[in-house]
């Protein structure tokens, strides 16, 4: 009889010790400590952790483009308040872990690149494909006249992400929404001001 695989389980439980323990903090046994698996099953599915926490940034990226479709697809919003209700979708989901877990792709962008090339590489690949689809709605908007069009709409993602980021670093220093609800707060009544 064939043993079920504990992949999955590995996958999951390195997620929650790579938010509390970082990169770098977590280590092999912490993982699988975390997933109650044998240490010789990681290894029977994963090469490397560089190898491993690629596969936790895809499913949690995954899960981001999840968040960001729920917001930005929906088409009965105009465009300018599809961008402010994804920022308000991940406030909500930030304040249920009373703001000690930010975002895995900031946190890995910190910590994870001077030792990782694979990393570093996937996660400019990562920016690039969530910076898309906040650039079609801010587009959307500037055609909309919702948002003016003084700068491009992928400049435009590129600091939403970007900065949206850094608020949620001080965020997590803070211990607080007061840095994100202060970012909505100066974006939407500067740069994303109705017109």
């Amino acid at each position: 009889m064939t043993k079920p695989s504990l992949r999955n389980q590995i996958l999951d439980a390195g997620l929650k010790v790579m938010f509390r323990k970082g990169y770098i903090g977590s280590g092999v046994r912490d993982i699988v400590a975390e997933a109650q698996a044998p240490q010789g099953s990681f290894t029977n599915h994963f090469r490397s952790k560089e190898i491993f926490a690629r596969e936790v940034l895809d499913r949690y990226f995954e899960h981001t483009l999840g968040l960001v479709s729920q917001a930005l697809d929906d088409k009965s919003l105009p465009a300018r308040e599809r961008l402010r209700r994804y920022l308000d979708i991940i406030t909500v989901r930030l304040a249920a872990d009373d703001f000690t877990r930010g975002c895995l792709i900031g946190d890995f962008s910190l910590e994870a690149i001077p030792h990782s090339e694979m990393l570093r590489s996937r996660l400019v690949e990562i920016f690039a494909q969530w910076r898309a689809p906040f650039a079609a709605c801010i587009a959307e908007a500037q055609a909309a006249g919702e948002i003016a069009t003084t700068f491009t709409a992928d400049d435009l993602a590129e600091f939403l992400l970007a900065s949206w980021e850094g608020a949620i670093l001080r965020m997590k220093v803070e211990r607080s929404a007061a840095p994100l609800e202060r970012f909505k707060t100066i974006a939407f009544n500067t740069v994303f001001k109705e017109q």
